[in-house]
């Protein structure tokens, strides 16, 4: 096949997604399209210079963006697409897609699953779009839209299952404070990506309850072997837990204080309802709806997770947190 080359489109307006294009249009030769749901957000974006509502610190040269609210539009003129949508919306979004995407390479930033299909996207995109799985990657690792928008030296994986194409994805990355390193277990990294967003909300109850460091350790600890038992249940292959697209994202998402499924799992802890939670912090935290659909897959599995029902128990169940905590704090070694 082909190798993926040709105008790049950024789907989505928020932080993430803006890193995103700071990291594509550090390259100089490149433009991109940027389809955005608001145009009065649009119009703001091209009177600052700079997005009005995200990352709001990084410059860019609107001159080299063809912004859009126009999804066909954006879609039709593009040919590699980044979804970088909250995992709750993108089906909303694509709900007014008439143009085909089977002919596209899709890149999907998107750190979550697609609820009530209880699907990781590059699957979604296959099953639902028809796009063949060598034309879909992943956008992974320990890296914070905010310490990109400040050049602080960040490392991402890009996943595709043809592995000459994750290699020349890569280099739209690659900059000098950006490396990239390529692999070819997409559902792993997808599912990663996914629980550690939940791990982190655990991090960031335990927190509010005023555990400290080194309980924090325990639970990091147990957290990625849960991963691993999850992730070599669904997709047994030879891969490394320790990587930096496995291991680094599950630490930086469950110690950073730019972490928001921390943030939110932190005031969990503190006594918050989820619902005064969600308001309070203006952004989405993908690991409330990771926690549901991962326990959902998991009816499927029966794999061993302790923290994940915990979690759920918390958010879903409305049970105490300091009782679910205690019980779960009680099965660690």
């Amino acid at each position: 096949m082909k190798l993926p080359d040709g105008k790049i489109a950024i789907m989505g307006g928020g932080s993430w997604a803006t890193a995103i294009a700071k990291m594509v249009m550090s390259h100089e030769d490149e433009t991109i399209n940027w389809y955005m749901r608001r145009d009065d957000r649009i119009e703001e974006f091209k009177r600052l210079g700079h997005n009005p509502a995200y990352l709001t610190g990084v410059r860019f040269d609107v001159e080299r963006i063809n912004f859009s609210s126009d999804i066909n539009k954006v879609v039709r003129e593009s040919d590699i697409l980044i979804f970088v949508t909250p995992s709750p919306y993108l089906k909303s979004h694509l709900k007014k897609l008439k143009a085909k995407l089977k002919d596209k390479f899709i890149i999907t930033a998107i750190k979550g699953i697609v609820p009530d299909e209880n699907m990781i996207v590059s699957e979604y995109f296959h099953k639902v779009y028809g796009v063949p799985d060598e034309q879909i990657a992943v956008l992974a690792g320990p890296c914070h839209a905010e310490e990109v928008a400040l050049e602080r030296l960040s490392y991402l994986t890009i996943g595709c299952s043809n592995r000459e194409s994750a290699k020349y994805i890569s280099k739209k990355f690659a900059n000098q404070f950006i490396k990239t390193s390529v692999s070819q277990d997409v559902p792993g990294i997808e599912f990663s990506s996914v629980l550690k967003n939940v791990y982190a909300i655990a991090a960031g109850i335990c927190s509010g309850l005023k555990y400290g460091d080194n309980f924090q350790a325990v639970l990091m600890a147990n957290a990625v072997q849960e991963m691993n038992r999850f992730i070599e249940t669904v997709h047994p292959i030879e891969r490394k837990i320790d990587d930096s697209v496995y291991l680094g994202d599950l630490l930086v998402t469950g110690y950073s204080r730019f972490s928001r499924n921390r943030v939110f799992g932190s005031m969990i802890g503190k006594g918050y309802s989820v619902k005064s939670a969600q308001v309070e912090m203006e952004m989405i935290a993908e690991g409330y709806y990771g926690t549901k659909c991962i326990k959902e897959i998991n009816k499927h599995y029966h794999v061993n997770m302790p923290i994940l029902d915990a979690v759920y128990n918390i958010l879903y169940e409305r049970i105490s947190p300091m009782i679910e905590i205690k019980l779960l704090t009680d099965s660690f070694r």
